[in-house]
């Protein structure tokens, strides 16, 4: 990546930590917001909790990052699976995309209690949180991706006596290549949302229940360093998808 696409970015988030820095230290942000101090910590506290609290954080991380590597594979699967499925035939689209936009209109906070009940609190719930809201991202930019075929590209296959399964691996699949990974990478952003979701629902550990037992306790700084690991985890995977669409999709 060069110097000029991400130094702008990073001198945006150095300044306003600086500026957080200074209004937490100096006490504004806590006189503004009408709370006590230690309930608005400076990033300098925060990774002073990060690195003493490293151990306990570390081992949290490491269980939410199983959640969701393994809820990301599931919805990937469901999600190619699902838009190949509608592009297949008009009218497995028109019954089944309904259903698909549907599978969202569930508040995900509402169903992941519903999930610990049927499941327990094991990993399935989490695994199913994080499916169902990544799934939708990746199953739609399929679809859209696989729709964008090129029709005498298609024409030119058949012509030349080529198999539909010959002609949506050579042409289809490419074609839709770029819509997928970017259906991933927005999957994978959102994927730290839905196993929060999922430890709140029900867990004895992980970040988001790490995140429950500091807010009861309102140990503030340490909630803070543990939604900084969580968004590392998210900026990690999306880059990761990223630097494997420049290295699967070499032509765009």
């Amino acid at each position: 990546m060069k110097l000029t696409n991400w130094l702008p970015p990073l001198l945006v988030v150095l300044t306003l930590v600086g500026l957080w820095q200074i209004a937490a230290s100096s006490g504004f942000m806590a006189d503004t917001l009408g709370l006590e101090e230690f309930l608005v910590p400076s990033p300098s506290e925060i990774a002073d909790v990060l690195w003493q609290d490293r151990s306990l954080i570390l081992d949290n991380a490491g269980t939410t990052l199983v959640e969701i590597v393994a809820g990301f594979g599931l919805a990937l699967l469901c999600g190619l699976a699902v838009g190949v499925a509608l592009r297949s035939s008009d009218l497995i689209r028109r019954a089944g995309y309904p259903l698909v936009v549907a599978s969202q209109t569930i508040p995900v906070i509402v169903i992941a209690p519903v999930l610990v009940v049927w499941f327990g609190y094991g990993i399935w719930p989490k695994l199913l949180v994080i499916a169902l809201i990544c799934f939708f991202p990746i199953a739609v930019n399929t679809l859209d991706g696989l729709r964008q075929t090129d029709p005498e590209a298609v024409k030119m296959m058949r012509s030349l006596d080529g198999s539909r399964l010959g002609t949506f691996r050579r042409v289809e699949v490419p074609t839709a290549l770029p819509s997928i990974f970017t259906g991933a990478r927005i999957a994978a952003a959102v994927a730290v949302i839905g196993a929060v979701f999922g430890e709140w629902a029900g867990s004895d550990k992980g970040l988001g229940h790490l995140i429950l037992q500091d807010n009861a306790q309102l140990m503030t700084a340490r909630m803070f360093a543990s939604v900084f690991v969580l968004s590392l985890i998210a900026i990690a995977l999306y880059a990761l998808i990223g630097l494997l669409e420049r290295v699967v999709v070499r032509w765009r």
